[in-house]
């Protein structure tokens, strides 16, 4: 059996270094990212921008670090002794051997719950149609009452009504008192809402209300609110908070403003706006009225100038009478010359393509003498052919021939017989003279 050296027998030795990362990779392996809540202690905001705190319980703590990007994302700024929930990374640090968590998000306790019933009645109301843009009831240029839901005792009340008097202070301004934050608020505003509603006293009804966290701003985010503002018959303008902050009572809400200040200027006329618009359209109307009038004065020019006394009338019409005669006489006399011209024109063309008769007669004459003396000489010519052709005939004619003394023998079907093998012994045959004729039988032949 072989033995095992001493060496072999002691465990392997890691630094510390290895040791830490060794940790490192078991914890950031192995735990997700997660939800943890608990209570700030020892914060601290580096130069650089990150922040690092303690997060404990009654049992335990954790070391945090939210790095700078991310604290940059936060809307409310983290200090100790607050009640938090964050999402984070655990991780291991290390150079310090450390355990901690490397925050993502950090939020207030409860606010996930609250975040989370927004939501859900967000999705209801939606579904539900009431915050389709054709319900929407849209504003009145020139209100005549404007109403406004708020405390009495709230800041965004008095940058109402300072914006509305600057703007358009002829308004009447009916305030409806409700309470805007904390228990029975969300019913208490809805009530005021129906309220004015069946008061009918004003045009338009702004909602309003200053910044404030998500818990401040919740009776906002109630379904009663929402479902009241829904079934006012007057348009409704909502400006609660501040231009981040969304609540369920601006999407329903005809018109969302980011700010209280932006409510008021969405429901009034501006005067200033007003009176420079009036100005315009005053300059527009009289530069009209200067034109209209100005074209009436050109037709009234016009009109005058042909108002005339009928004795001018008839001067002027017997003057230009005058002139059509005279234009007429000028063109009557102009196409007389003209057609004398054209006739002269016309008669010496005829004139030089007239016949010379004499020289024609004269011509006649002449082709008659020579006609006669041509035919002359033609019947001289055609004669001796004549009798050029008679002696040649008579030369030819086979009753010259007879009368030297020749017959001409013909078969009984009349063909000239030239050879003796053309008849046969016994054959009878026509012997003619140059006076008359014989027939005769061949008795032999040679």
């Amino acid at each position: 059996m072989q033995s095992v050296s001493e060496s072999e027998m002691q465990p392997r030795v890691i630094s510390v270094a290895e040791l830490n990362r060794l940790a490192k990779e078991l914890v950031e392996g192995n735990l997700p990212l997660m939800w943890v809540s608990g209570e700030i202690s020892n914060f601290t905001r580096a130069v650089s921008g990150h922040c690092y705190f303690s997060l404990k319980d009654a049992h335990a703590q954790v070391r945090c670090v939210m790095f700078r990007h991310k604290v940059q994302l936060q809307d409310w700024r983290p200090e100790n002794g607050m009640q938090v929930e964050v999402r984070a990374c655990p991780s291991f640090y290390e150079a310090r051997g450390e355990f901690q968590l490397n925050v993502e998000a950090m939020r207030r306790s409860g606010l996930g719950a609250l975040y989370a019933a927004f939501e859900k009645l967000k999705a209801k109301l939606q579904a539900e149609g009431l915050f389709d843009p054709a319900t929407k009831v849209p504003l009145p240029r020139f209100p005549r009452k404007i109403g406004v839901v708020s405390s009495l005792k709230a800041a965004a009340l008095r940058d109402v009504l300072t914006t509305l008097s600057r703007r358009m202070p002829s308004i009447p301004v009916i305030i409806y008192p409700a309470a805007v934050q904390g228990e029975g608020a969300g019913r208490q505003i809805a009530a005021t809402i129906a309220a004015a509603d069946a008061r009918a006293e004003c045009d338009v009804l702004i909602v309003c209300r200053g910044g404030g966290s998500i818990e401040d701003l919740w009776a906002f985010n109630e379904e009663i609110v929402a479902r009241a503002i829904h079934a006012c018959a007057l348009p409704v303008v909502c400006g609660i908070g501040h231009e981040t902050d969304f609540t369920i009572a601006d999407f329903v809400a005809d018109a969302r403003a980011p700010t209280p200040t932006a409510a008021a200027q969405l429901a009034s006329p501006n005067r200033d706006d007003l009176r420079q618009e009036l100005g315009h359209y005053a300059q527009r109307l009289v530069r009209v009225a200067e034109r209209a009038l100005e074209r009436r004065m050109q037709q009234l020019d016009g009109l005058a100038r042909r108002l005339v006394h009928p004795g001018e009338f008839i001067a002027g019409q017997l003057h230009q009478l005058g002139q059509l005669t005279r234009r007429l006489r000028h063109a009557w006399a102009h196409a007389a010359d003209n057609n004398q011209w054209r006739l002269r024109e016309l008669c010496q063309q005829m004139i030089s393509v007239r016949p010379d008769l004499a020289a024609l007669a004269v011509q006649q004459r002449a082709l008659a003498q020579n006609l006669t003396s041509s035919a002359a000489h033609r019947l001289q010519t055609l004669d001796g052919v004549l009798k050029s052709l008679a002696s040649q005939l008579a030369q030819l004619n086979p009753q010259a021939v007879l009368e030297r003394g020749y017959a001409m023998v013909e078969r009984s079907g009349g063909q000239i017989v030239r050879n003796s093998s053309q008849i046969e012994i016994r054959d009878e045959i026509k012997i003619a003279f140059a006076k008359g004729w014989a027939k005769a039988q061949v008795s032999d032949k040679g």
